[in-house]
């Protein structure tokens, strides 16, 4: 669903694009056709992102930035990208509930419009925090590296399987408790299943 930089390029540290985190859940969606026209004057027709914008736009996963505008090449934040996050496991069905945002020293620094989907992506083991020195921060206007958005996304997989990714999975069930993906967001070991 991910696709490198180029051929021989991830970019593990580089920072993602609203563009490319949309069009990798449209990917992860199975590329569905948009049945609506542009809804963004920044996304033109016929760019590798629009098909994969309008179908998120018109699935209620973005809203854009406002003025009528998506902002492709903007590097999505940690809070957009749960805010994205939220809104894709609801347009699966997915039950949204979550407990209470724990107490980050930086919690209070999140925008109202995305602390819920910030509290789901922590309740769901999705978001686990940054550690600097010590002490767990949310970070939540920080800009997402390419290899975190990895780890989040191989994360909501293993939450929220799709039938074709279960029946491709055999062995899904006893991965459960792993942390998958190569970088985890938090600094802990692969295979440590602490919460």
């Amino acid at each position: 669903w991910m696709n490198g930089i180029s051929g021989t390029q991830f970019a593990p540290e580089g920072t993602m694009t609203r563009a490319m985190l949309v069009t990798a859940l449209w990917r992860m969606a199975g590329q569905p056709a948009p049945s609506g026209e542009a809804v963004f004057s920044d996304v033109p027709s016929g760019t590798w992102y629009t098909d994969a914008v309008l179908w998120a736009a018109e699935n209620g996963i973005v809203a854009g930035v406002g003025k009528n505008r998506f902002r492709p090449d903007g590097f999505i934040t940690r809070e957009q990208l749960a805010t994205v996050l939220y809104r894709y496991a609801a347009w699966q069905g997915k039950d949204g509930s979550f407990d209470p945002l724990p107490d980050f020293p930086d919690g209070g620094s999140a925008s109202q419009w995305a602390k819920d989907a910030l509290a789901w992506a922590v309740t769901e083991k999705l978001l686990n925090g940054t550690v600097i020195d010590g002490t767990r921060f949310l970070c939540p206007a920080d800009c997402a590296t390419r290899a975190q958005i990895a780890a989040l996304l191989c994360r909501l997989l293993r939450a929220y399987p799709t039938e074709d990714e279960t029946a491709a999975m055999p062995e899904y069930h006893s991965m459960r408790g792993l942390t998958v993906g190569y970088i985890p967001l938090d600094n802990r070991p692969v295979n440590d299943t602490r919460p």
